[in-house]
């Protein structure tokens, strides 16, 4: 089931923490999501072909470059694309769309109603209980602006295309948060590639190519709503190594690199899962490249994790979630953790 919560609010400086801050240098990160603790070789060696060149202003080739690549990726025109900041510029820039009442399915990444509610917009979460799925959730008539992230951070549940555009009302933008979207094979619930008048989506290159110090994404929509998102913003809002970065990750060998990385996480997180299984805990259905699940008395866990070297995300951050719920990302190096697990639960 789900409800409808006005007054569901965390405060804003636990809102505002990400998974960034629950590691030490030196710790195996299962907090963060990035794939990789680099970008791969070939894409810092196209970007390092740019550093001489800094002292110049991004130019119009620049933009253009990144809009082709992103426009023929998804199937788009030129102008339904807009470059952006990371996709977390996105969210920043949602007030600017001036909706009456927006509503964001949660649990779900925070920033979005943060944004909003920094703006001074009406926001109310729909709250949306175990098993997460979209089909619960109950999104008041009246908003004009609905955010949901697919997969949903930090959930990882993949809501279905029909789901989504279940979603659409006149008069309403309904805002997809696809950040995680090139880690799920085949991308089969995306509506990147889908053009329609109002349905706006965000992405997010951060997380498959390991460039989260780098901040670059990209917003897909009709040429109006992303008029309207990105007035406002200052000259040269994305620099020259970003916008290089958005046209050399979606390039065709880019996007088949990434989709065989996807298949391979596929793989490892159902490896992952099953041991989380075996060492006690329930993990969330889902297939987003991180893993929700419940153990008895999170911090308590994640304070013993955190002294035998191991860095979980919490969750209690997340409007929906409570003291039982933590989040690791897919590594590689799962069965350390299963094997924490297994010493530090009762």
């Amino acid at each position: 089931m789900a409800n409808l919560d006005p007054s569901a609010s965390i405060p804003l400086g636990i809102a505002r923490y990400h998974g960034d801050e629950a590691a030490e240098p030196g710790m195996l990160d299962f907090a963060v999501n990035v794939r990789h603790a680099a970008p791969p070789a070939w894409l810092v060696q196209r970007l390092a072909t740019e550093l001489p060149d800094l002292a110049r202003y991004p130019g119009a080739a620049d933009e253009r470059a990144a809009i082709d690549a992103v426009a023929a990726r998804h199937g788009r025109a030129r102008d339904e694309v807009a470059p952006l900041a990371g996709a977390a510029e996105g969210f920043a820039l949602l007030p600017n769309l001036r909706p009456r009442l927006a509503a964001v399915v949660a649990p779900s990444f925070t920033e979005p109603a943060i944004a909003l509610r920094a703006a001074g917009l009406i926001l109310q979460h729909v709250v949306v209980d175990r098993p997460f799925s979209l089909a619960d959730a109950r999104v008041p008539d009246d908003a004009d602006l609905v955010v949901v992230g697919n997969p949903t951070n930090p959930t990882s549940v993949l809501h279905t295309r029909e789901q989504i555009l279940a979603l659409r009302r006149p008069g309403r933008i309904v805002v997809l948060d696809e950040a995680f979207a090139d880690s799920v094979p085949g991308e089969p619930e995306s509506l990147a590639d889908e053009p329609l008048p109002d349905v706006l989506v965000l992405r997010s290159l951060t997380k498959t190519w390991s460039l989260a110090g780098l901040r670059v994404g990209y917003a897909l929509g009709a040429p109006d709503v992303l008029a309207r998102l990105t007035a406002g913003r200052p000259h040269w809002p994305v620099g020259t190594l970003q916008l290089m970065a958005i046209a050399a990750c979606c390039a065709p060998d880019a996007v088949a690199e990434a989709a065989a990385e996807a298949r391979r996480l596929a793989v490892l997180r159902t490896e992952m899962v099953a041991g989380l299984r075996a060492a006690g805990v329930e993990p969330v259905d889902g297939c987003a490249p991180f893993v929700l699940f419940t153990v008895g008395d999170a911090q308590l866990v994640r304070k013993h994790l955190h002294a035998r070297g191991i860095a979980v995300r919490r969750c209690d951050t997340f409007i929906g979630l409570d003291g039982r719920y933590l989040r690791a990302a897919v590594r590689p190096e799962w069965p350390l953790l299963v094997e924490a697990l297994r010493e530090v639960l009762p």
